[in-house]
């Protein structure tokens, strides 16, 4: 699904991504770790275009998208979730599960009943405004807006962050059965170990911007949480 290989970014002089190579195999669900300012959000980023590549390879089933535009890697089918949600505020829930409609690769233009059955709070709250909702609704509704592309993979960065338990646990049955049932490939960060090991499949652990662990979620060791999650 995502191959990458020997990737490199850089802010300004600071060198962030340090020869990142990491394959997300078709149906699977990978837990992206590592403690604060490790480089997380930036691979993410980097993987759908907000951000430059400086060097190296990222191909989406066998398509190199190393110099290619976020819109364009949307209509491949590949939807984001950023960290901090960034649902538009004055838009009502509807007009921002719209936003990102054009990029469908069918061309369907109406919000998919699937985004519905996930989520059916988004349905009784299609006319109020995305800055009225709690932060657990708000987190529902970012990953419904990518839903609503029909990703192929779907992307999240920390969607359990400063989310209430009971909506965590509802999020966490929602991937499962997106993963599970569905197929979607699936690449998150998230620190909650709980989390990961419920939800993911495999992990990849990242420190000082490289790739230092990974394997199936079986394998996240005590050990490798010691050496590399714990502060």
């Amino acid at each position: 699904m995502i191959h990458i290989e020997q990737l490199n970014q850089y802010y300004g002089e600071s060198h962030i991504l340090w020869d990142v190579s990491l394959a997300i195999p078709a149906g699977s669900c990978t837990c992206l770790m590592g403690r604060n300012g490790v480089g997380k959000t930036t691979l993410l980023k980097t993987i759908m275009g907000i951000l430059p590549a400086a060097s190296g390879s990222l191909r989406f089933e066998d398509l190199e998208l190393t110099s290619r535009p976020a819109e364009l890697r949307a209509r491949l089918g590949i939807g984001y979730v950023p960290q901090g949600r960034e649902v538009f505020p004055r838009l009502t829930v509807e007009e921002n599960l719209r936003i990102g409609l054009p990029a469908r690769r069918d061309g369907r233009r109406a919000i998919p009943d699937m985004v519905f059955d996930f989520f059916p709070v988004l349905k009784q709250m299609l006319g109020r405004r995305g800055g009225d909702l709690s932060g657990g609704q708000q987190q529902q509704l970012a990953i419904g807006r990518a839903l609503a592309l029909d990703p192929k993979l779907l992307i999240l960065d920390e969607p359990t962050e400063g989310i209430q338990p009971n909506i965590v646990q509802e999020i966490g049955d929602i991937l499962l059965r997106l993963n599970h049932e569905q197929g979607l490939t699936i690449l998150l960060v998230e620190q909650k170990l709980p989390f990961a090991r419920r939800v993911a499949d495999a992990f990849a652990v990242m420190e000082k911007g490289s790739v230092v662990a990974e394997g199936p979620i079986a394998g996240l060791t005590d050990e490798i949480v010691r050496r590399h999650l714990s502060v």
